[in-house]
């Protein structure tokens, strides 16, 4: 459950800079090294999500990480090793199917990305860049987006590898197959009883899977011009939700910390699942490369913080 960040550019015999080595330690729910397998990785991740959903609570699953560190591998993997996506539906369909005698249930899901602060839907590319909206309860509605009904774990999976081709993706210097957007996988879980009671009772179980895109820094992935600006958007949102972290994360402090959920697309989307009756499982990627130092120490301080958000249901 350790993970331990050692600084290369230091000499270990130089005595007189001991203590104020950058060495540093991090403490998480689950680390994995090189040899962890997809299935590990989800089985210690997601897989206890899962029951929560159907009872209708809210999940999010986060991959975040800097550019390169494999998140969308994690997240959707490859047809021998799938990731997260399909791992979950999969196990969600089986778990449906065993409550079908008492509950009628749909599942409806959709795919977009968020490039430049706008939206994107990946199942229907040829739509025009979409709106959020917010609804009569305060729920966030994206307008006009495509929602697919389907049962069949391998229908949704040739949708997602359709999808991902559709994804914004540039080469940069630190990655061939960059990933220039954040891609969320918006699944809602609908289920009504089939005893016809009077207090007909509806649960609704929203599930985000977020496959981020990639922190930089330019001088790492030598980005000019339109590369660049979308790097800072990247950025941008990416600090954004690294806000709306640190004010859910602050310990009980003399004020309520007011936490801006508005100040990106991102945010605004994950409100209700970052601050609601939610579980999130945010799994950050690290390179063990040397040369990439700073982005791990970056990363592992992000984690670290969302690890402590407490919520209020």
């Amino acid at each position: 459950q350790r993970v331990v960040l050692m600084d290369p550019s230091e000499d270990p015999d130089d005595i007189l800079r001991a203590n104020r080595s950058r060495e540093k330690t991090f403490v998480f729910d689950m680390v994995f090294d090189h040899r962890a397998t997809q299935e590990e990785v989800y089985v210690s991740t997601t897989k206890s999500l899962i029951e929560g959903v159907i009872s209708g609570y809210n999940a999010t699953i986060f991959a975040y990480g800097p550019t390169g560190t494999g998140k969308t591998y994690t997240m959707l993997g490859t047809d021998c090793e799938p990731g997260i996506y399909i791992r979950t539906l999969e196990d969600l369909f089986k778990a449906l199917e065993a409550t079908a005698n008492e509950m009628d249930y749909t599942v409806s899901m959709s795919y977009l990305e968020i490039y430049n602060e706008v939206i994107r839907d990946l199942l229907n590319p040829s739509s025009e860049f979409l709106d959020l909206r917010e609804d009569s309860r305060g729920s966030i509605q994206i307008a006009g987006i495509t929602e697919v009904s389907t049962t069949n774990a391998q229908e949704i999976m040739q949708l997602l590898t359709k999808g991902n081709k559709q994804r914004t993706q540039e080469p940069t210097a630190a990655n061939k197959t960059s990933s220039r957007s954040h891609a969320v996988l918006q699944v809602t879980v609908t289920q009504k009883s089939r005893r016809q009671a009077i207090g007909e009772e509806t649960r609704i179980g929203k599930l985000f899977m977020v496959d981020l895109a990639g922190s930089e820094r330019a001088a790492q992935t030598q980005n000019r011009g339109k590369r660049m600006k979308e790097g800072a958007h990247i950025n941008r949102s990416l600090l954004a939700l690294g806000n709306c972290i640190n004010a859910l994360s602050e310990k009980g402090g003399s004020r309520a910390q007011f936490v801006n959920f508005r100040d990106s697309k991102l945010t605004r989307l994950l409100k209700d699942s970052l601050g609601g009756n939610s579980r999130t499982v945010m799994i950050a990627h690290i390179s063990p490369a040397s040369t990439s130092f700073e982005e791990s120490r970056m990363t592992l301080i992000y984690a670290y913080r969302a690890k402590n958000i407490k919520t209020q249901v």
